[in-house]
């Protein structure tokens, strides 16, 4: 028997009505013994939290020792001015919000290197 590809398996499956389709998965069940619907039901939540990885939120928790490169450092990140980037820096705060992980990843070491604490939500 010759092999389906899978292009041809997905045009077939689009051709098909609701209950032809739920056929087909009672007998893939029978056949392999496999729910294919929770396979698919047990993949989502992986897709999900990889969706949930990519926006962080980059929280300064304390500005630390070396108070003056952070507020420095605050400023070139955020745009703020003097006086709302040193209140930043008393008070911690969220420094930029919803930007990807790998820039959330490169903010948090530089404010760190500043000596800066900071987490990531």
């Amino acid at each position: 028997m010759a092999k389906i590809k899978t292009e041809d398996f997905i045009a077939s499956l689009k051709e098909m009505t609701i209950l032809e389709v739920k056929e087909l998965v009672d007998a893939m069940k029978e056949e392999f013994g496999v729910d294919p619907s929770a396979v698919a039901v047990a993949a989502a939540p992986a897709a999900a939290e990889k969706e949930e990885d990519v926006n962080k939120t980059v929280v300064l928790k304390s500005a630390g020792g070396n108070k003056i490169q952070v507020i420095k450092l605050l400023k070139e990140i955020t745009g703020l001015g003097l006086v709302e980037a040193k209140a930043l820096a008393d008070n911690g705060g969220n420094v930029k919000e919803n930007v990807p992980a790998e820039e959330a990843n490169e903010l948090k070491a530089k404010l760190e290197e500043a000596g800066a604490e900071v987490e990531l939500a």
